[in-house]
């Protein structure tokens, strides 16, 4: 069992890994890298295999990271099915074509200035992809995978089994002649405020695990909960705008829940909240339809014909008309709105008009990458660039880290005790917090190693002599921009 990944190796993005099984090739998720210039510049990089010859690829979930390369790899060459779950194919199509539209408007955009500089119109980075890619690689989505239920794929015994990380999000049990695979995808936090827990492995021969907090522990959710309460009771006494910059599958849905279920009993006052996200609006539709993978009170809610994500304030925002009169309303409002590691979508135009101003609060719930926007305010950044001017940071600004939807290190060990003694390889995580993992792992008796960056590993091997790969190293950065938030 052979694996390469060329994406979500020693960093928590772009999540791309190659399996070689008897022969056979599966690509397991497809993603985006996401972050500071040198992550993203890797998505225009050739792949370093032939597209055309994998016999089929796998999805875990349907976040950026995960599928955001996918029509990028339709169009070049990929023709075979993709295999996912319901709830994945339906997120994956708003997800796709948010990410095309918002390439060709940053591409428009680049090449206006440009002009206006004098630059040639070619030395403009073209988009990955266009709205009629995305339509070409959902044709191929084979949305056949049920959590429990084996289907073989290119011979390969494969079982999904429910992550508990966003609506749709599995882990895949791969059964091969060589013994038996776990791609862990993204493992949900067993204290979520929306998803169940995942459900329990069966014993493994190797395990390729995410370990985005593999060093430390979410708080408790009644601890969040008090404390994103606190936050915005602080931030409304500051009589400004509360910006809240959130992913749009999963973080948007549990902060709208959140909001309604603090404002309904009265815990924080009734502000007009102003949901400035066109896509989470469309993805809150699909939790209508998957409910059964929520906790019970929210499933029990959509069954009976509630909206568990409409505090009774709240505004939808649909245009860029609508988003701009936002930052001329009067008054304290809280503004929830894409990206969640601001670096693109709304939530910049809205950090531009209000990060200096003394009176705002930006209330940060999302994991930010310590090379991206929100990570450089997290580490206490001065001033930052956006959209092209430098922006005072004078806003108060709060960080809640138990609202991820990210497995913590507790999370993780329980996932791996139900296993045996799986091999365990991990990705999906910065290097400072993968090197602390490994001698919690060598406690219990599990050997572990760490995927490098684009280079062949056997997954039945001896691995590496301390679990990291030759050329490992770590870089010093601030802590809190690395804990800051959950994606």
């Amino acid at each position: 069992m052979n694996l390469q990944s060329f994406g979500a190796a020693q960093t928590v993005t772009g999540s791309m890994h190659l399996l070689t099984l008897g022969g056979r090739q599966l690509l397991v998720d497809c993603g985006l890298f996401q972050g500071g210039d040198d992550l993203e510049a890797r998505n225009r990089e050739a792949f370093s295999f032939e597209p055309a010859g994998l016999d089929a690829v796998l999805l875990t979930h349907a976040h950026l990271d995960h599928v955001g390369r996918l029509p990028l790899l339709v169009k070049r060459g990929f023709r075979g099915a993709v295999y996912c779950t319901a709830p994945t194919a339906a997120l994956a199509e708003t997800v796709l074509l948010d990410s095309a539209r918002l390439q060709v408007e940053g591409y428009r955009h680049d090449l206006r200035r440009a002009r206006r500089q004098g630059v040639p119109d070619e030395q403009v980075p073209p988009p990955l992809y266009e709205e009629e890619d995305v339509h070409r690689a959902l044709a191929l989505l084979r949305p056949v995978l049920t959590f429990g239920e084996t289907t073989v794929v290119a011979g390969v015994r494969v079982t999904p089994q429910r992550a508990g990380h966003i609506l749709g999000s599995a882990y895949l049990v791969l059964d091969t002649p060589d013994g038996r695979l776990i791609m862990s995808g993204d493992l949900g936090n067993r204290e979520s405020g929306l998803q169940l827990d995942f459900t329990p492995p069966p014993p493994a021969d190797a395990i390729v695990l995410e370990s985005t907090y593999a060093n430390r522990t979410h708080r408790a959710w009644p601890d969040t909960l008090a404390e994103f309460s606190a936050a915005l009771r602080a931030s409304m006494r500051q009589g400004g705008k509360i910006l809240i910059p959130s992913f749009a599958i999963e973080r948007t849905q549990t902060i709208l829940h959140t909001l309604k279920e603090l404002m309904d009993s009265g815990e924080v006052p009734r502000l007009p909240v102003f949901l400035d996200s066109p896509m989470a609006a469309r993805a809150t539709h699909e939790y209508f339809e998957f409910g059964d993978e929520l906790v019970p009170p929210v499933r029990d809610a959509l069954q009976a014909g509630e909206d568990p994500f409409r505090p009774g304030t709240l505004h939808v925002v649909n245009t860029s008309a609508e988003s701009q009169r936002i930052n001329r309303y009067d008054g304290p409002a809280i503004i929830l709105a894409g990206n969640g590691m601001m670096t693109g979508g709304r939530i910049q135009h809205h950090l531009k008009h209000h990060l200096w101003k003394p009176g705002t609060s930006l209330i940060i719930v999302s994991y930010q990458s310590p090379s991206s926007l929100g990570g450089r305010i997290v580490g206490g950044a001065d001033t930052v660039r956006i959209l092209g001017e430098e922006v005072a940071v004078r806003a108060q600004v709060h960080t809640i880290g138990g609202f991820s939807a990210h497995a913590d290190q507790d999370d993780l060990l329980a996932f791996l005790e139900a296993a045996g003694q799986p091999h365990v390889w991990l990705v999906h995580g910065e290097n400072e917090v993968m090197a602390e993992f490994l001698p919690v792992l060598a406690a219990r008796g599990l050997k572990g190693d760490i995927v490098p960056d684009r280079q062949v590993v056997d997954l039945t091997g001896t691995g590496f002599p301390n679990g990291t790969p030759p050329g490992f190293h770590i870089e010093t950065r601030d802590r809190a921009a690395q804990t800051a938030g959950g994606e």
